[in-house]
């Protein structure tokens, strides 16, 4: 009997023992590998395989642990997808990260203003793709000609925002993604289909002038009271992006790109662009849609750094301020 009983308690304390050190083994760190490790999982990969993978790979040290992990953490759903793992990391700590979705993702993101060349640039830094790529998709404007059917490219309606993008996101997915909220945030606005052509236009140009935010409803009223009166727009960045297009510009604007007949170049053609010269915020929409009622028809620049402008009524007021400017600028 005594026999018996002693082997009993011999047992319990070694299936005590057995558990103590499975536990400590799945919440002890550890970390095989010296590169960040990327991990996909496709969808209906079993447990058993992603501890095989993560044990091939370093993240733990055995596949049995993360197997024990499940054990412990019973009812979670592991979620299929891609990770990364950079740094020592217990068992626990991998199936929880597994279990909650925790997919490796870069994010993009693109600030009001930028046009698709410079969110071409923007997305190549990610390393998932080539700028030209991008600018592939971008130059397609199926995505949203059903809204703007004079749309010669996506410019415009790639909105201004912080986008999530996974390596296998494609350029489409990208330009899709910045689509979709746009069209959400034109809806918030009425979503007036016969004004998203010239009203984006016209924003895309209120961006890239207007540096203050508060701003923005002059420099609409100026283009607004040009194009009523007939007067060129004489935009500045619209004979950047003329050359952007041209292949030509060298960072500066140059007497030949105020003299180039690209139909983008407001400085020789009247009237607003073919189409949007950037991606407008929603502020510089509204903007463009509800322009303060002023006689302003010129800007120039101050020069107190400060990014505002001084704005006029007349060419003389005009020619002064530029005077002015000159003056304050002269030598720098």
């Amino acid at each position: 009997m005594k026999a018996a009983l002693s082997t009993l308690i011999a047992l319990v304390v070694l299936v005590g023992s057995a558990g103590g050190y499975v536990l400590h083994a799945i919440d002890q760190p550890y970390k095989g590998f010296t590169d960040p490790v990327l991990i996909e999982f496709p969808r209906g990969t079993t447990t058993s395989r992603m501890a095989s993978m993560l044990a091939e790979q370093g993240v733990i040290e055995h596949p049995w642990v993360f197997l024990a992990a499940r054990a412990v953490k019973r009812g979670a759903r592991l979620q299929a997808g891609e990770y990364k793992f950079d740094k020592s990391a217990s068992p626990l700590e991998v199936y929880g990260r597994i279990a909650r979705g925790d997919i490796y993702y870069m994010e993009l993101l693109v600030p009001e203003g930028f046009n698709m060349f410079d969110i071409a640039d923007a997305v190549a830094k990610l390393g998932t793709m080539p700028a030209s790529a991008f600018l592939e998709a971008a130059r397609d404007p199926s995505l949203i000609q059903d809204l703007d059917p004079k749309a010669e490219s996506l410019e415009g309606y790639l909105f201004p925002s912080k986008y999530r993008v996974y390596r296998k996101t494609t350029a489409r997915d990208i330009c899709r993604m910045m689509i979709s909220e746009f069209r959400t945030q034109w809806q918030s606005l009425g979503g007036n289909p016969t004004l998203v052509h010239d009203a984006v236009t016209l924003a895309s140009l209120v961006e890239r002038e207007a540096r203050l935010p508060e701003e923005r409803p002059r420099v609409s009223s100026v283009f607004h009271n040009r194009l009523r009166l007939g007067m060129r727009l004489q935009c500045d960045p619209t004979t950047v992006y003329a050359a952007l297009l041209d292949n030509r510009y060298r960072g500066v604007i140059h007497q030949s790109d105020l003299e180039n007949k690209n139909p983008y170049n407001t400085y020789q053609n009247a009237g607003l662009p073919p189409g949007p010269i950037a991606n407008p915020g929603l502020s510089s929409i509204k903007a463009a849609l509800s322009p303060v009622d002023t006689s302003y028809l010129y800007f120039v620049a101050k020069a107190d750094g400060t990014g505002g402008h001084n704005f006029s009524d007349s060419l003389q007021k005009h020619e002064m301020a530029v005077a002015q400017y000159k003056r304050a600028t002269k030598g720098h």
